[in-house]
């Protein structure tokens, strides 16, 4: 018997195995972008991460543009942008050209974050006289109104200067080989975000909401909850639209599935530690987590535990067989009353990344 529908989507961060280089992650990616199209996943994100030897995916806009060569149906986005570091009419530029080679495909996922460390963010900065003010709402209303102008609700008011300038490429017609656009509207703009105020933010403005569960699951419901029954209707929805993105790690048996996400189990830890290497061997994972590394400050020693993963109400990664993978994630959906997720799923192995969605799209029957 065919799995109940839910729609499944795939967030890759191009992690860099150790042993292998950021250029072959980036191979990696443009091998899975083509094997999840052919599998039947509804979308493809790409991630910003900046000065990250783990992962190799600092130009989310680049991935894009590669994936949508090498894909059919498959839409493909970022996951997302971090809208902080850039100028609005830029980022509407790159994504209007995106949307000019790919009609209907094009997904604008938004963030604040800086993907990166107080360092990074400082050096991507353009004016670094001044302390970098919190205009976030500013720069999404800009956003909005170069990428829509045609929708008046969010275009600049008759007497702004930004008024007066066309974005290039202009919005191409609708192209209808390409029906699988959820909005008349593309690119179509999510929000993406980790905390309370990304779904407060994202309600408001009647924007579609991914909440980033597998690196923070502590407020998931909460933050799903209040989005759901704060949202206002908007020219980009007439009625909410969520998801979580959420680890997973798919094989043949429970045992193999736990010994490949030794990796992940390392990866999390050592996030902590604020330690960026790349993706361990299982092997090399299974050894360093027995051991109990020195802490950085020496009054202050690592407590039982605070090493580890903590426990949320759902797991960041779901680990095991297909069927007990897809019975759990119907279950979060259930919980949560999704009718998406969004799959991410890091191995050093790319072989086993590949089984692992292969495995996921089987148990769901996704066409």
């Amino acid at each position: 018997m065919a799995a109940p529908v839910l729609r499944l989507s795939v967030l890759d961060q191009a992690p860099v195995p150790s042993g292998s280089t950021p250029a072959e992650a980036l191979a990696n990616s443009v091998s899975l972008a083509e094997n999840v199209d052919r599998l039947g996943y509804h979308r493809l994100w790409y991630s910003e991460h900046h000065a990250m030897p783990l992962l190799a995916g600092a130009a989310p806009e680049l991935l894009i543009a590669r994936a949508g060569a090498a894909t059919r149906r498959i839409r493909i986005g970022s996951g997302g942008i971090m809208l902080p570091h850039y100028a609005s009419l830029k980022v509407a530029e790159l994504f209007r050209t995106l949307d000019g080679l790919y009609p209907g495909r094009i997904d604008l996922g938004i963030g604040r974050a800086p993907g990166g460390g107080q360092l990074e963010s400082h050096a991507l900065r353009r004016n670094r006289t001044a302390p970098q003010p919190d205009d976030f709402p500013q720069q999404l209303g800009e956003l909005l109104a170069f990428l829509h102008p045609e929708v008046e609700a969010a275009a600049f008011p008759a007497n702004h200067p930004f008024r007066g300038i066309h974005v290039a490429p202009a919005a191409p017609e609708a192209d209808t080989r390409q029906p699988l656009s959820p909005n008349a509207l593309s690119p179509d703009v999510w929000l993406l975000g980790s905390s309370m105020w990304s779904s407060a933010t994202a309600a408001a403005n009647g924007l579609p909401y991914a909440f980033a569960h597998f690196f923070s699951g502590n407020t998931t419901r909460h933050a799903i909850e209040h989005y759901h029954h704060n949202f206002q209707p908007s020219p980009w929805r007439k009625a909410p639209e969520a998801t979580i993105a959420i680890g997973v790690i798919c094989a043949d048996t429970q045992g193999e599935a736990e010994h490949l996400a030794l990796s992940v189990k390392l990866l999390q830890r050592r996030i902590r530690q604020n330690d960026r290497r790349p993706v361990a061997t299982p092997e090399e994972a299974a050894v360093e987590l027995e051991e109990r590394p020195q802490s950085p400050h020496s009054q202050f020693a690592f407590t039982q535990g605070s090493l580890d993963e903590p426990d949320t109400e759902f797991p960041r990664y779901v680990v095991g067989t297909p069927e007990k993978v897809r019975d759990d994630l119907l279950r979060i959906a259930r919980e949560l009353e999704l009718h998406e997720l969004i799959v991410n799923t890091i191995t050093h192995s790319h072989e086993a990344r590949l089984q692992s969605y292969t495995l996921l799209a089987e148990a769901f029957g996704l066409g």
